[in-house]
């Protein structure tokens, strides 16, 4: 009994996978195809779609600008939820339910409707701070809040921080060393997939970008696609694997920091 429930469990998961997989790999292959016809019907394929990437200076701007925002974005998430959702925790739990209500309102509120609210902000910005786009990353810090708050409370609430805060305060640590030195090291996994949903809003943001003039990644595949469509979806394929990738290298990350923080605790 316990053999077939084992095969066909093996076996449904199989299908799911094959299914997954195909579900996102056609579409991709469609695009590589698309990406690397010839000219003519008859003409071999080509690879000049993809190696005219990097020689288009504005692509290489808006790739490099996309990638700085989201390690801004990432940074800046960091250092504002962890440690207000540490202390709210700690010192004034009553505060949890509205700080959460706030952190999740973005989420009910359609991207069109933020940049309605952004726009003056970043009028004065542009005038009296800097016109650059690396100023976008205040906007994503709102746009991100919801999720990446939610991957932080989960590892929280799978953390005795209460415990862990009382047993280092009584040895003498400050408070600073027990955020980043106690707290902080037992939820690397929510960190990580924190960043990792921090990374990918970021990357794959087109709307508020779009609608206050600035060119990131999303835009320039977007307005690259009016006038070379083989360039754009070249572009759009090689910014969904590079994602992919990334994406992949920190769930592993996140996965080795988790089992030495178990392993030393075990020791």
């Amino acid at each position: 009994m316990n053999r077939r429930r084992h095969r066909r469990l093996a076996a449904f998961k199989a299908v799911v996978y094959v299914v997954l997989g195909l579900f996102f790999l056609l579409p991709i292959a469609a695009m590589v195809e698309f990406a690397t016809r010839g000219v003519g019907i008859s003409s071999p394929r080509t690879l000049t779609a993809f190696t005219s990437i990097g020689s288009d200076p504005e692509l290489v701007d808006a790739i490099t600008a996309s990638l700085e925002l989201a390690v801004i974005t990432s940074l800046g998430m960091l250092a504002l939820l962890l440690p207000t959702m540490i202390w709210i925790r700690l010192r004034v739990p009553q505060m949890v339910r509205p700080v959460e209500l706030v952190c999740l309102t973005p989420l009910t509120i359609p991207a069109i409707v933020l940049v309605v609210g952004f726009a003056p902000i970043y009028n004065w910005i542009e005038i009296n701070v800097s016109d650059s786009i690396l100023m976008l990353a205040l906007a994503y810090l709102v746009l991100v809040l919801p999720y990446c708050y939610r991957a932080l409370d989960a590892g929280l609430s799978a953390v005795d921080i209460r415990t862990l805060s009382e047993a280092a305060r009584s040895l003498g640590a400050s408070w600073a060393t027990v955020m980043w030195r106690i707290i902080v090291p037992n939820m690397s996994s929510a960190v990580s997939n924190a960043c990792l949903l921090c990374v990918a809003v970021v990357l794959g943001e087109f709307t508020v970008a779009n609608l206050l003039n600035f060119e990131n990644l999303q835009v320039a595949i977007s307005i690259l696609g009016t006038g070379n469509a083989s360039v754009s979806i070249a572009l759009a394929v090689v910014s969904l694997v590079f994602v992919f990738f990334f994406l992949l290298l920190l769930s592993f990350l996140g996965r080795a920091l988790s089992r030495r923080r178990g392993g030393a605790a075990r020791a």
